[in-house]
């Protein structure tokens, strides 16, 4: 048991619960220390899994509320979502404004130091992966922020899109340093606007950057 990796081991420990149904969407989960006790593992270790189970949208954790799971179970397989990047951009432009007007209306103040933290993990990322990973937290994070379970499964759909091969390969042909550079800027706009509780800037802001994404991704540099 000891050679399968800590993300594996949790990730089997959260199945197993929502088979039994001791876990479903919503859950509270132990913390990181109950978590390294239970499998014999440094706190690093399981700090460091959480966060891969964080960026896969498995579960979310929010400062000073605890770790939560975010799903029932019902895995969306990207594969079997037959779309295209720019459907992608046109569903993301249809709901994540919405989105953002709902989450400057409803957003805790830990739910804000969430998407704070997403954002700056984001922005302190060299690798084009792991800032498109933290991308991904970032905007789950203020989708989550709504406090709707029926909408983030729904925002759940629409995300896992983004694992698909042909919207990674076009995000890496489209990306440059000052696109980056942009894409920063245009996140602490969407939390600024989130924190002054504006619900038309933090719509105004998301669709902004989200019309940003779609001109980029559809117009790759030469």
């Amino acid at each position: 048991m000891s050679g399968i990796p800590v993300v594996d081991r949790l990730r089997s420990v959260l199945e197993r619960g929502q088979e039994s149904g001791e876990l479903r969407a919503g859950s509270r989960l132990p913390t990181e220390r109950a978590f390294a006790e239970s499998l014999s593992v440094p706190r690093s270790a399981v700090r460091q899994a959480l966060g891969v189970l964080e960026r896969e949208g498995l579960i979310s954790r929010h400062v000073g509320r605890g770790t939560f799971l975010t799903t029932d179970g019902g895995h969306v397989d990207a594969q079997e979502l037959m779309t295209s990047p720019a459907e992608i951009m046109d569903t993301r432009l249809m709901i994540e404004p919405e989105i953002a007007i709902h989450a400057a209306r409803n957003a805790t103040p830990s739910d804000l130091a969430e998407i704070e933290r997403c954002m700056r993990r984001g922005n302190a990322c060299e690798p084009y992966l792991e800032f498109e990973a933290w991308d991904s937290a970032f905007h789950r994070a203020i989708a989550a922020s709504v406090h709707n379970g029926l909408l983030l499964r729904m925002f759940d759909t629409m995300n896992a899109a983004r694992d698909l091969p042909v919207w990674g390969n076009s995000k890496l042909r489209s990306a440059t340093k000052d696109r980056r550079v942009a894409y920063e800027q245009e996140h602490a706009a969407i939390l600024t606007a989130l924190a002054d509780r504006d619900p038309g800037s933090a719509q105004v802001a998301m669709r902004e950057h989200l019309n940003s994404v779609k001109s980029n991704l559809l117009n790759p540099p030469r």
